[in-house]
């Protein structure tokens, strides 16, 4: 099983109750109520507390929790604490295929966050695991670890975006979702990338802020033009018998048309 086609995954400090409700009440396709790197050490008991009222409450949204990582000493509890909600996932941050084995076979889906160096060599491992049904990935840690340099063209994370969507397909998950485009603001320069990423096979995007739902929706989501170029490059295909076809004047075959349903299925999620 996959999770649905998740284009925008908004995040939460979990121990802030007006931020929470606002994120479930919003056009956010899932919301994360984030216990990590949102919540100060010394609030990390009362996250799980008004995370718990928020979820319970939530309606709309897809639901989910990050924990914090593995190798804190906060994670048992988080992972004990989850296990007494109903999640649609769980967000694991600083992902690698040892930390998936913690979590152990049962429970809700997992999305590994790829936030490490070795994270990033190992992405296909880690994608391959039974529970994890998705990638994102995580610039802010792996740029800091590696020393990169942020750019307004993307460039410096163009080889770990292009690893991601590789390494997912590879293991047949869904397409990984983008990194924070941190300046909320910039809703310009957040279309920018949210467009170079679906162009190099993400299909949605983290986001830290309501105002970032529109944009992320709408270039992750296929456009009216896509919808009808895919019904008739399928219609197109039944109609015919012959292994390659034109489509005003273009050729398509068998891997064309696995795009064009691929469009359906998303427009229809």
């Amino acid at each position: 099983m996959q999770l649905p086609h998740l284009r925008s995954l908004l995040f939460a400090p979990g121990s802030d109750a007006r931020k929470l409700e606002k994120a479930f009440g919003s056009t956010a396709d899932g919301v994360v109520c984030d216990l990590e790197d949102a919540v100060a050490p010394q609030d990390k008991e009362r996250g799980r507390e008004v995370s718990a009222s928020a979820l319970t409450a939530a309606s709309g949204p897809a639901r989910f929790v990050r924990v914090n990582a593995v190798d804190t000493t906060w994670f048992a509890d988080d992972l004990a604490w989850a296990g007494t909600l109903e999640l649609d996932g769980i967000v694991l941050p600083k992902a690698s295929p040892e930390a998936i084995d913690v979590l152990g076979p049962e429970g809700p889906a997992v999305i590994a966050i790829v936030e490490t160096a070795m994270g990033l060599r190992q992405a296909f491992e880690i994608a391959s695991q039974p529970r994890v049904h998705a990638l994102i990935l995580g610039s802010v840690d792996l740029g800091a670890e590696v020393g990169l340099e942020t750019r307004t063209d993307g460039q410096e994370i163009l080889y770990a975006r292009s690893k991601v969507t590789v390494d997912s397909a590879a293991a047949g998950l869904r397409g990984p979702i983008d990194v924070v485009h941190l300046d909320f603001e910039d809703t310009a320069g957040l279309e920018v990338q949210c467009r170079l990423a679906r162009a190099l096979g993400f299909r949605g995007k983290a986001c830290i802020h309501p105002a970032q739902l529109e944009t992320i929706n709408r270039v992750f989501a296929p456009s009216e033009s896509e919808i009808e170029w895919a019904r008739r490059v399928i219609d197109a295909f039944e109609s015919q018998s012959e292994g390659v076809l034109a489509v005003n004047g273009t050729m398509v075959d068998k891997p064309v048309v696995e795009r064009a349903r691929r469009v359906l299925r998303e427009a229809d999620a």
